[in-house]
């Protein structure tokens, strides 16, 4: 049998474009292993690939299974080594060969390979640029291809998470692999749609779910419900980037970055949209059918309205005027307008974002105030809106209002207006600054006290939540107070929250570097070395008269220095305090300019000591610098310890002192400094303190002003209560008295008074041949010599009155005469009527007297009338 040739000698390039399998099965074995033990992607091998990138679409593509095997393996070890460079220039033309040779190849071993490939692109780069280039291939017309492609989906969104993979565009495509016709696409769909409902739970179903079929919808909520309550999962797998971060972390703060992870699960779902220009479609006349009396016109223009707006994102505009409408449609007593009007402002933020941010506190309030609606689908609409309000704006901007309405007087307001808070807090994305802790806290500590279990109830979830965000150091102190059994409620509310922000304190800003020591300076050098060379010139020339070049300071009234002690070059207050310390006035060593006087030195030997001076020409100026030095020619001698060791040891007495004196002069101010710090410090503690009872002492007034208009405003009630209480006595008085007045008339009108008594005397006795009825048609009628007069309404009358008269004073025959009965009586007689003689005889012989007795008759009927008019007007009701 023939030896095969050996093709080891070949470049690996050359090798991996070899015809023969097993040639490019050894090349791709051998660049494996060269990848492995290289140092780094410097590696002139590693370098030779990323070069010709173009190399590796062959390779991962090659139609020999067993060769693509190893030429998988061979592409994981490449980038491994060749990191990003190499991810960036080889993905482009290996993604879609690994997809449809390598995850729909037979062997197993060649699909882990596959997938390990694409985890890698994904891991030494980012995600996004391997699932554009999947995604396209969710059209291939092989389903088994397709759904290897769902699995590898799966598989990169279990392994990286829904916060490093975008989950955006595989979820709008899933309604499109929903109606594949390969029941193992579908299968891998559904398994696809599971892994991400792990991470997004409901948020996601916006995109893709009303494209679905009912059915469909059925079996994946089955599907949802064995992982509807687990908690969110974590990756299993880092970018290379945040491998870095991790291990650049110190090890303690190691556990604190992977708890921001876990407690971190919001994920940007926001779809993106493209803007609406919603103004000319808002009607022309709304402002003024909003205006309407009738509620059905108010609610067919907020419909109208709602129905223009209704767009997933709104082109900025100004609707200011619009959004005054609306708050003015809060106060509307139809519900019905109320709900649309809150729709129509949750359209509006959800549209605007940010943007809405202008309007917020035109719409917050009317809407917070409208929470005393008890029917719930009111209450609901408008709890809709805030929250769509609160999410264009951020917690800070909407805080302080909602805490106002924590401390409203109408409880169902109050108990809203508390759920409105935390659902704020569990959807904010930034923690409260420390001034807003406290403010929330001390208002749901607060709701503690109230007498409903459900406020009480509200009070301890919020405390419960914020203390979720803020952790217990953060909140120990606003727990302080409290009872265990409100401890224990609320500590129940903090272990069952669920939040996304999360409290970070700041770190501690470094160490400042150390100052420098300070440089320690010669005092008097300078001048030293200018009296050297002074001196040195000085041997050619005469020294000429120089005035001085500046009037020195006054000494301090210490110890004197010796009389020749200004002749040593130095200036008298020309020392540098030490850390730059100089008192006014007195000028440096450096910049004063001031030197000894040139002076001529018959040589220039400085080895002799100086010899005591002789007492100045001008008296009494010794040591006062410059003006007390002589004129004159000094001495060689005089020059000599020009050239002092540096440090302290060449100073005199005086220079010592003033130095302590400066020494002991920086000490001071130091440590009047340091009081003034404490003092400062324990001043800003004090301020911070009376700004906090300044708060409270502002939060308690306010209160109790309220609590004084609350009662003002029950005394004016009462009052106005008070007087139509006080009216509507006074009409029932009225009332009362007409009804007496009623009554007594209707009395009057039964027992009407006598109708004689309106009668004149002539009216009860005529002439002789009269036949008028006295009494308005009483009838006389005798008994046993009486006469009585009797009215025809019958007895029981007070108007029928028993008249009587003397049964002496007339006969039967002159009464009947006088009262014109005729012919017959009441009693039937009829001889009374036909003595007609017996009656003229009578008429003719008593005329005179008939006349007398009828007048008394008459004035006793007067008296008697006045009597009984009398007795009626006594018992009669004033």
């Amino acid at each position: 049998m023939a030896e095969e040739e050996d093709f080891s000698s070949l470049p690996l390039p050359e090798r991996f474009v070899h015809k023969n399998w097993k040639v490019r099965k050894e090349g791709y074995e051998a660049a494996a292993k060269a990848f492995d033990t290289a140092p780094s992607e410097s590696d002139p091998t590693v370098r030779e690939f990323i070069q010709d990138a173009g190399i590796w679409k062959a390779a991962v593509g090659d139609s020999n299974v067993a060769a693509q095997q190893e030429a998988l393996g061979a592409l994981c070890s490449f980038l491994q080594i060749a990191g990003t460079a190499g991810c960036t220039r080889t993905r482009n033309s290996t993604i879609v060969p690994i997809v449809e040779k390598g995850l729909a190849a037979t062997r197993p071993a060649a699909k882990e390979k596959a997938l390990e490939a694409l985890m890698l692109y994904i891991e030494m780069d980012k995600a996004d640029p391997i699932i554009e280039e999947l995604l396209p291939i969710l059209s291939h017309k092989q389903p088994k291809i397709i759904a290897a492609t769902l699995t590898a989906l799966t598989s990169i969104y279990k392994a990286y998470g829904c916060k490093t993979v975008e989950p955006k565009p595989a979820l709008k495509l899933l309604p499109k692999v929903y109606g594949h016709a390969d029941k193992k696409v579908r299968e891998e769909a559904q398994k696809l749609t599971v892994e991400l409902y792990r991470w997004l739970k409901d948020a996601m179903k916006p995109f893709f779910w009303n494209d679905l079929k009912p059915v469909q919808q059925q079996d994946l909520e089955k599907l949802f419900e064995p992982v509807k309550n687990e908690p969110p999962p974590k990756p299993t797998r880092l970018l290379r980037s945040q491998q870095a971060i991790h291990e650049a972390a110190p090890a303690e703060s190691g556990a604190e970055v992977v708890d921001e992870d876990e407690e971190d699960v919001g994920i940007d779902l926001e779809p993106e949209y493209l803007a609406v220009d919603v103004m000319p479609k808002i009607p022309k006349e709304f402002h003024d059918r909003l205006g309407s009396t009738k509620w059905k016109d108010r609610k067919e223009a907020l419909d109208e309205l709602f129905t223009a707006i209704n767009h997933p994102k709104i082109e900025e505009n100004q609707f200011s005027d619009i959004m005054s409408g609306l708050a003015k449609c809060m106060k509307d007593a139809n519900i019905a307008v109320v709900s649309v009007a809150a729709n129509c402002i949750e359209c509006f933020a959800n549209g605007l974002k940010r943007s809405f941010a202008k309007y917020r506190s035109v719409v917050m309030s009317p809407m917070m105030e409208r929470l005393k609606e008890k029917k719930q689908a009111v209450t609901d609409a408008i709890g809709a809106a805030l929250d769509a309000v609160f999410a264009a704006t951020s917690l800070s901007e909407c805080l302080e209002e909602t805490l106002g309405f924590l401390a409203h007087k109408n409880p169902q307001v109050k108990l809203e207006s508390t759920r409105f808070l935390m659902r704020c807090l569990r959807t904010t994305r930034e923690a409260p600054q420390a001034p807003e802790v406290k403010s929330i806290a001390d208002a749901a500590t607060k709701l503690l006290t109230e007498s409903q279990e459900s406020q009480r109830s509200a009070g301890a979830e919020v405390l419960g939540t914020l203390w979720k965000i803020m952790g217990d150091r953060m909140m120990a102190s606003h727990l302080e107070g409290l009872d265990e059994i409100r401890k224990t409620k609320i500590k129940e509310f903090h272990d069952s929250a669920k939040v996304i922000a999360k409290y970070k304190p700041k770190a501690a800003p470094p160490p400042k570097a150390a100052a420098p020591p300070p440089q320690k300076k010669v005092f008097g050098q300078k001048a030293k070395a200018a009296g050297v060379r002074k001196a040195a010139s000085a041997v050619a020339a005469p020294p000429p008269v120089e005035e001085p070049a500046a009037t020195p300071l006054a000494p301090r009234p210490t110890s004197r220095p010796a009389a020749g002690a200004s002749k040593l070059g130095r200036p008298k207050y020309g020392l540098v305090p030490p850390s730059g310390l100089k008192r006014p006035g007195m000028p440096s060593a450096a910049s004063s300019g001031i030197s000894s006087p040139r002076r001529q030195a018959a040589s220039p030997t400085f080895d002799e000591p100086e010899p005591t001076p002789a007492a100045p020409k001008i008296g009494g100026l010794a040591g006062r610098g410059l003006a007390g030095r002589p004129l004159g020619k000094p001495a060689v001698a005089n020059e000599a310890p020009l050239v002092a060791p540096s440090g302290l040891a060449g100073l005199n007495s005086a220079e010592r002192v003033e130095l302590e004196e400066l020494r002991e002069e920086n000490e001071r101010l130091k440590r009047q400094n340091e009081d003034m710090r404490a003092e400062r410090s324990r001043l800003s503690s004090q301020v911070h303190e009376l700004q906090d009872q300044n708060a409270q002492l502002i939060e308690d007034h306010t209160r109790d002003v309220l609590s004084i208009k609350a009662k003002e405003t029950q005394l004016v009630r009462a009052r106005s209560d008070a007087e139509t209480a006080e009216q509507t006595v006074q009409s029932q008085q009225r009332e009362i008295d007409r009804l007496k007045r009623e009554l007594s008339r209707q009395k009057r009108a039964v027992s009407p008074p006598s109708r004689e008594m309106n009668g004149s005397g002539s009216d009860i006795y005529s002439d002789g041949g009269s036949s008028n009825t006295a009494l308005n048609g009483s009838r006389p009628q005798l008994y046993g010599g009486r006469s009585y007069v009797t009215s025809p309404t019958g007895e029981g009358s007070t108007s029928s009155m028993l008249r009587r008269a003397d049964s002496g004073s007339r006969s039967p025959a002159r009464w009947s005469a006088s009262s014109g009965l005729g012919a017959q009586g009441q009693d039937g007689d009829s001889r009374l009527g036909t003595s007609g003689g017996f009656g003229a005889s009578g008429a003719a012989a008593g005329n005179g007297e008939s006349w007398k007795r009828a007048a008394e008759v008459t004035q006793n009927l007067k008296a008697r009338i006045e009597q009984m008019k009398a007795r009626q007007g006594l018992s009669r009701p004033q």
